[in-house]
C-alpha cells in the first residue's frame, strides 16, 4: 500500500440549517458530523461502521458531492473536493443503498449512458468488460427491471466503475440480499480490491466487515470513536464467554466476584461472562467445580467485532 492515503478527511463538520416548523417554531440545526478526521489507506478495504443516524450517510454524500460540508477538508486521491471537484469526482465511484437506474434500459445501455455522462469516448468505454467482471454478460440485452436483486446490485457496482475510479465506495451494498448473493458480492469486492481498487464499505453486517476489511472506523453521534486495523479492534473486546452444562440440576445460578455476568437457564445450563484480563477459561471452570458443579459439557466463545461495536457505541452514547 502507498504511504499517501486514497482519502484524507480532516476535521470534517456538517451542521444542517435550522428548520422552521408549520407553527413557526424553529428547530436547531442538527450536527451530523462534529469534526471527524481519518485517512483511508490506498489499496485497502476500509470499513465505515456506526448505528443508524451516526453520520455515515452524510459523510458518504459529502464524498459523492451530494451534500456540502460546513467546514473541514476532504481530499480524494489527492484532490481537494472544494478546489478540484472535477478530478475528485472522477477519482471515486459510489454504489448507493438504493437501486437507481432506468428499469427500461438494458445493463449494456445503463453502462453506456453512465459512460456518456462522464464524457468517455465510445472507443474507450469498457461496458462489455464490466458486464463480464460482474458476471452479467449473459444479461447484456435484458431489461434491467427483469434482473434479480443480486444482479441489480452487481450492475450498480459496474455502473460505479465505468470511469475507472481508483476508489469505490459501497453504501450498504448487501442490504436486503440473501446469504448466497452476499457471498457473491463479497467475492466481487475482493476481486476489485486485488486489482488495485481502494474500497470503502459501510455495512450493518458486522461479520461482513470483520471478514472483508483491513481497517475499520466507527462513527457514533457524528464523532469518530474508533479507527484501527480490524484485528486490533476485535482484540479490544475484554469479555469472553464460557457456556457449561452441568451433570446435575442447579438450585441457583453460581456466583463469584470475578464473574462479569452469569446467565442460568433454570436447569443445567450456565453461561459465564468474564474479563479475559482477570481470568482464563480454565480458571472459570475451576471456580465452578470448587462450588460443587460437575461439568458435563463446555464451550467457549471468542470476542468478535459485534462485541466491540456494542461496547464502544454504548460507552460513547
Amino acid at each position: 500500500m502507498s504511504a499517501e492515503p486514497a482519502i484524507r478527511i480532516d476535521n470534517l463538520v456538517k451542521r444542517y440549517a435550522p428548520a422552521k416548523g408549520a407553527n413557526g417554531t424553529v428547530t436547531a440545526g442538527k450536527l451530523a458530523l462534529g469534526g471527524v478526521s481519518f485517512d483511508v489507506p490506498e489499496g485497502s478495504i476500509f470499513g465505515l461502521l456506526g448505528p443508524n443516524g451516526a453520520g455515515k450517510s452524510t459523510l458518504i454524500n459529502i464524498l459523492a458531492g451530494l451534500v456540502n460540508k460546513t467546514s473541514g477538508s476532504v481530499d480524494i486521491w489527492g484532490f481537494d473536493i472544494d478546489r478540484n471537484r472535477r478530478n475528485a469526482s472522477r477519482s471515486i465511484g459510489i454504489v448507493p443503498q438504493e437501486i437507481v437506474f432506468d428499469p427500461f434500459f438494458t445493463p449494456f445501455e445503463v453502462l453506456e449512458n453512465q459512460a456518456g455522462f462522464y464524457g468517455i469516448a465510445a472507443a474507450l468505454r469498457r461496458s462489455e468488460a464490466l458486464l463480464e467482471a460482474v458476471r452479467l454478460a449473459d444479461k447484456r440485452n435484458a431489461y434491467a427491471r427483469t434482473l434479480s436483486g443480486g444482479m441489480k446490485r452487481r450492475l450498480l457496482v459496474a455502473k460505479a466503475m465505468v470511469h475507472s475510479p481508483p476508489i469505490l465506495v459501497l453504501d450498504e451494498p448487501t442490504a436486503g440480499v440473501d446469504v448466497d448473493l452476499r457471498r457473491q458480492l463479497w467475492e466481487l469486492v475482493s476481486e476489485l480490491n486485488r486489482d488495485g481498487v481502494t474500497v470503502v464499505l459501510t455495512t450493518h453486517y458486522l461479520e461482513e466487515a470483520e471478514e472483508l476489511c483491513d481497517r475499520i472506523a466507527i462513527i457514533n453521534n457524528g464523532q469518530l470513536i474508533a479507527n484501527k486495523p480490524t484485528r486490533e479492534l476485535v482484540d479490544m473486546a475484554r469479555e469472553k464467554i464460557v457456556t457449561v452444562t452441568t451433570a446435575q440440576d442447579l438450585a441457583a445460578a453460581p456466583a463469584h466476584e470475578a464473574f462479569v455476568k452469569v446467565q442460568w437457564d433454570g436447569a443445567r445450563g450456565v453461561e459465564v461472562t468474564y474479563d479475559k484480563d482477570r481470568l482464563s477459561a480454565g480458571q472459570v471452570l475451576g471456580i465452578l467445580q470448587a462450588q460443587g458443579l460437575t461439568v458435563e459439557d463446555v464451550t467457549t466463545r471468542e470476542a468478535d467485532l459485534e462485541d466491540v461495536f456494542v461496547q464502544l457505541t454504548a460507552s460513547a452514547g
